[in-house]
């Protein structure tokens, strides 16, 4: 489970993006939270619209920040994105310590952030291959998660008391240092002990290959449509727990910042459990989208804060092991050349979502009630599931196996109209790109 904290690189960079997450989750919460108490009357769609302007960047630059990360070395390129967001973080703070701050510069500084994080995600994403190398990247990607989950478990209950206690301007103050242990553990990674990949010149038609990639790869475009659905309508974690919350159960800040630490629970056990498999599988993507979707159901109709809380633990862990799968698969099944502009176009479906999910959830939340909300997250997760489901069943005769077990060379296999094809491959990337060319030109004919 742990096989990723045996490189000391691995070792400095989990410490340093740990501490540094805390931060992140304690700064969400206390903006979410004082739009919603101090900015507005309880308005669940300026929570969404904060978000959209938080995500919306990744929809315009995102692609291109893949074209960027698959350039430069991705060390420099975190650091530049880690100093942008600071200096952002700091200004929120001061604006609202200073007694000064208005819902439209909230919005302005949300915007700023998301273009940072828009060019920091494909970067972040990539450079893990970097530090573990290629065989244990579905178990660093799954610590990632971890690591990220532990983070929202300790954020939101530290931010939601210090809110409380001291205010949310200097629970945004406190994120401004926490920065600085990403920047310490980005100078104490040994160089000689990364594994570069190969980056990618300069040159034209770059972003268009990464499309035309994705585009020959069915798998991928219904992994992406999961993730699309998924994202879009049911990860707007911060507009259900503040909601049910402060509308539906008349609690304040510290039981929001618990709401988001007890997600957080099945979030690390799911990442976790990800951790444990040697290779990600698109079935385990599907079975997650259905639990996901049956825990949203339940969740929504807890009649109590308490059991409403206990409901989160499930909705958490079917949450990250489906994320945490479809991130592995699409990293794990892309050649390292192009894995930065693929990981770039990922992230802009997952994240690019949030500026069309978060206001129509805003907007329901406010006309029809917070459960309601959590229910149009249910539906997405469940028509994600099915796409995946009809898409394996027409393609239920391709087939990437080793034969025998201990054989080192993969095996590819398809039957199509009474015919068999079989050929031995190397490596499984290999096999997985060429099922897809295959099964592109079954459909054709």
């Amino acid at each position: 489970m742990f096989r990723s904290l045996a490189g000391v690189n691995y070792r400095i960079w989990f410490a340093g993006a740990l501490i540094s997450n805390v931060g992140t989750w304690m700064q969400r919460t206390a903006q979410d939270w004082y739009v919603l108490t101090e900015l507005t009357d309880n308005d669940a769609a300026a929570v969404g619209f904060t978000m959209a302007l938080q995500f919306g960047p990744a929809l315009v630059i995102g692609p291109f920040a893949g074209v960027i990360a698959d350039r430069m070395p991705g060390r420099r390129l975190l650091a530049i994105t880690q100093v942008a967001q600071a200096l952002l973080a700091l200004a929120l703070g001061l604006i609202i310590v200073l007694g000064i701050a208005e819902l439209w510069m909230v919005y302005l500084l949300a915007l700023g952030l998301g273009i940072a994080t828009a060019v920091d995600a494909p970067a972040r994403q990539t450079f893990v291959g970097e530090l573990v190398g290629t065989s244990d990247l579905p178990n660093a990607v799954a610590l990632n998660s971890a690591s990220f989950n532990t983070a929202r478990l300790i954020g939101p209950a530290v931010a939601g008391l210090l809110t409380v206690a001291v205010g949310a301007g200097w629970v945004i103050l406190i994120n401004v240092v926490t920065y600085g242990a990403m920047m310490v553990a980005l100078g104490l990674l040994r160089g000689n002990e990364l594994h570069p990949m190969s980056k990618a010149g300069r040159g034209r038609g770059q972003l268009r290959a990464g499309i035309q990639y994705v585009a020959r790869r069915t798998d991928l475009l219904v992994v992406f449509t999961m993730v699309f659905l998924v994202g879009t309508f049911g990860f707007n974690f911060s507009i259900f727990t503040a909601t049910m919350a402060s509308v539906e159960f008349g609690r304040g800040a510290g039981e929001f910042g618990l709401l988001s630490s007890i997600l957080a629970v099945g979030s690390v056990a799911g990442a976790l459990l990800s951790a444990r498999r040697e290779r990600p599988r698109l079935r385990v993507i599907v079975l997650a989208a259905f639990g996901f979707s049956a825990s949203m159901v339940v969740a929504a109709l807890m009649p109590t804060f308490e059991l409403f809380a206990i409901a989160l633990i499930p909705v958490g862990f079917t949450a990250l092991t489906m994320i945490t799968a479809a991130n592995a698969y699409v990293q794990t099944t892309t050649r390292a050349s192009i894995r930065g502009r693929v990981m770039a176009l990922y992230l802009t479906i997952f994240m690019g979502g949030t500026p069309v999910g978060a206001p129509v959830l805003g907007i329901v939340a406010n006309e029809l009630g917070a459960r309601w909300a959590i229910g149009v997250g249910a539906v997405a997760a469940l028509l994600a599931a099915i796409v995946a489901v009809l898409w394996m069943r027409s393609t239920r005769d391709l087939r990437i196996r080793r034969h025998p077990a201990d054989d080192p060379w993969w095996r590819l296999r398809v039957r199509y109209d009474g015919d068999d094809f079989s050929r031995r491959m190397r490596n499984r990337e290999t096999a997985t790109q060429e099922i897809a060319i295959i099964e592109a030109g079954v459909r054709k004919s």
